[in-house]
């Protein structure tokens, strides 16, 4: 007789629906920080919706939303094949100013050559950084969380340096890269823009990003580069035992992980940003995208759902301190949903181990039931 599934099961086993009911968790906890602090809950989502649903508005959303649809596919295309990659922070700044250097210093190139060009810079730069801490993965067996967090400062400060050089420090007082030459923009033409209605800012890199999802989910699902890479991450040891090399697999998810780390900042800096400042901190966008990824559930088509999300929470959460509450309550309501992802995972995996554990109890109960059997 098959066991009726509660409400729990029926939750726990759709991805979609407790995504979805994590999301809703995530408003909810922010609408009591509202309430607590005197604030009208109304009054700050609506006009949180308001700014992302007039036609600008959903503009802007889109050109937030690019970097961390690729960051986050950087992130899942890691996850899939067993790594976190918690490195895309230093690999999204080394792209974007690899990105800003060839930007910076051929200004004569031709667009249709140097936009590819500054790509290129920018997802070798990416793929350098992944590579690194997967030798040092590799040939010493060097945890790669603690090498990405290095390396993420690593990359911190040498964009600093790298921005600090005469030949690509801003000549004014600004502290910051020289502008990236118009032949390495992705920005519409001003007179598209004004007639379109669209934020200052708009550009094509929705469509890289389009793109760059529809590879990543061809190459996981349909080849056997992909087939290996999730082998290696599913069980390293079944992998190797069926004749896959597990650490040339953990060498190559990084080094494409890293790359499009790498292009995430080269999108943001060519379609937003056109320089890139002399930081005090660190920006988070390679941190953004392991939220997006946990949100998109490493599923590409997922991901690049939940980066529009992110950019309109990013976009709208910035109009909030218009109706007098924090833009900080993004911040909450993102942390909530993670939150809540998480520990919907956990109960996933608890679940699991007390199915396998009561299966294996049941097993040995036969066991000692035929050995008692054969005894009598």
């Amino acid at each position: 007789m098959t066991k009726k599934k509660s409400f729990l099961d029926f939750v726990s086993e759709n991805t979609f629906i407790h995504i979805l009911l994590s999301i809703i968790l995530g408003f909810l906890v922010g609408a009591i920080f509202l309430v607590v602090m005197g604030l009208s809950v109304g009054a700050a989502y609506g006009r949180l919706l308001n700014s992302v649903t007039s036609l600008k508005g959903f503009s802007y959303v889109i050109v937030y939303s690019v970097p961390y649809i690729v960051a986050g596919l950087s992130v899942a295309f890691s996850f899939k094949t067993g790594v976190f990659n918690i490195g895309a922070e230093g690999q999204f700044v080394v792209g974007s100013m690899a990105a800003a250097v060839v930007g910076i210093l051929f200004p004569n190139i031709p667009k249709p050559l140097l936009i590819p060009l500054c790509f290129l810079a920018a997802m070798a730069a990416g793929a350098l950084w992944g590579t690194i801490v997967a030798f040092l993965k590799t040939k010493w067996g060097i945890n790669e969380v603690l090498s990405m967090i290095m390396f993420n400062w690593i990359a911190f400060y040498l964009s600093n340096f790298i921005a600090g050089i005469p030949a690509i420090k801003s000549e004014g007082s600004a502290e910051a890269t020289k502008n990236i030459s118009a032949n390495a923009s992705m920005l519409f033409s001003k007179d598209f823009i004004k007639s379109a209605g669209l934020c200052p800012t708009a550009n094509w890199g929705i469509l890289v990003a389009i793109a760059v999802m529809l590879i990543v989910w061809f190459v996981i699902e349909k080849t056997t580069l992909g087939y290996e890479l999730k082998a290696v991450g599913y069980n390293k040891f079944a992998a190797e035992y069926g004749g896959i090399n597990v650490n040339r697999s953990i060498i190559t998810a990084l080094a494409i992980s890293g790359a499009l780390g790498g292009l995430a900042g080269a999108l943001q800096l060519m379609g937003m940003g056109s320089r890139i400042s002399i930081f005090s901190s660190q920006e988070g966008f390679g941190f953004a995208g392991i939220v997006v990824a946990l949100i998109g559930v490493s599923n590409p088509f997922g991901v690049f759902i939940a980066g529009i999300f992110y950019g309109a929470l990013m976009y709208g959460g910035s109009k909030l301190n218009l109706v007098g509450a924090p833009t900080q309550l993004i911040n909450v309501i993102v942390g909530t949903v993670v939150f809540f992802i998480a520990i919907s995972v956990i109960f996933q995996n608890l679940k699991k181990f007390k199915a396998r554990s009561q299966k294996n109890i049941e097993v040995a109960a036969d066991k000692n039931k035929a050995a008692k059997e054969e005894k009598k």
